[in-house]
């Protein structure tokens, strides 16, 4: 059975804000919820499309290769 945690629970209005620890932090930014009896259960919502997807990556914060940098001026090709 994987380790518990104890995390704090949040009034906000009439709803409640869960605490995530980090080491159980979900990706993205949207949850299914649901309770089986006194268990509640929280799931990420899998994305819709590819883009859905990629918005939820970090950025690379590694230059990207200039890949056209020798490539010859369409002037200068043989044809």
């Amino acid at each position: 059975m994987p380790a518990s945690h104890h995390t704090t629970l949040h009034p906000i209005g009439e709803s409640q804000v869960l605490t995530i620890p980090p080491e159980l932090a979900l990706s993205g930014n949207e949850v299914l919820i649901r309770k089986e009896g006194e268990r509640l259960i929280v799931e990420p919502v899998k994305p819709k499309s590819l883009v859905s997807l990629l918005n939820t990556l970090q950025d690379i914060p590694d230059p990207f290769p200039d890949i056209d940098a020798d490539l010859l001026p369409l002037d200068d090709v043989i044809v």
